[in-house]
């Protein structure tokens, strides 16, 4: 596995948000956390990354327990890859000059400049152009594209959707889904839009009140399912 979340019970200084979450995610698997806003599905990536106290149960990266305190450099190093809720696209950088940013950890792979533009030719077309001057569409692209610049065995993408026109997410859909397809990156997908969800996850897990209630096959996602954890 290349991310186990077992048993974690995670506070926000005395506030306790996740109660026993267990989730993995595996090379080459999609998975899908799903839930309404407030549930705890950030609050899950930020246990990964270490930014939220865990003061019980594991995180492990390939097998092996993360002693605490956790450090979001840590995940870097094992190839897991965080594309978090508003980008943070540096505003005075060009995308030639974000890009890079992704590559600090130094993990090999196949992840250039070259290729990250391959699969998203908008930004080479756009490469001398400040990044927080691109569409919301773009911008995800480059937050994507940078994370991929760390080579990870696994990509995190917290609410990739939000704020983005549906034929956006579309196309980010159908660009996840290459990644997942043709590439074998990983996917854990934090998000509400169950188009996406369907288009770029395998499996899913829903979560309610800090809590995993419901998993399987996204193919399964049933109506009740739909109604009670995504509100459609």
């Amino acid at each position: 596995m290349i991310l186990e979340l077992d048993g974690v019970h995670a506070f926000y200084g005395e506030a306790h948000i996740l109660h026993g979450v267990s989730l993995a995610v595996a090379e080459g698997e999609r998975v899908a956390l799903v839930g309404r806003n407030g549930v705890g599905k950030t609050t899950t990536v930020n246990a990964v990354l270490g930014l939220v106290r865990v003061r019980a149960g594991a995180v492990r990266f390939h097998g092996a327990a993360q002693t605490l305190p956790l450090r979001p450099y840590r995940a870097a190093r094992a190839g897991i890859a965080v594309v978090v809720q508003g980008q943070r696209i540096l505003p005075n950088l060009t995308v030639r000059e974000n890009l890079p940013l992704g590559a600090a950890v130094r993990r090999p792979g196949p992840w250039t400049l070259a290729s990250v533009c391959a699969m998203f030719p908008i930004l080479a077309e756009r490469a001398a152009t400040p990044g927080t001057a691109l569409s919301g569409g773009q911008q995800q692209m480059l937050a994507i594209g940078r994370a991929l610049m760390a080579n990870p065995d696994l990509l995190i993408l917290d609410e990739p959707s939000e704020g983005l026109a549906p034929v956006v997410v579309d196309e980010l859909g159908e660009a996840l889904d290459r990644l997942a397809t043709r590439e074998g990156t990983a996917l854990l997908l934090i998000e509400q839009h169950l188009g996406l969800i369907r288009r770029a996850a395998r499996q899913f897990h829903a979560m309610a009140k800090g809590r995993i209630v419901a998993s399987g096959p996204v193919a399964g996602l049933d109506e009740a399912v739909l109604h009670e954890h995504l509100g459609v």
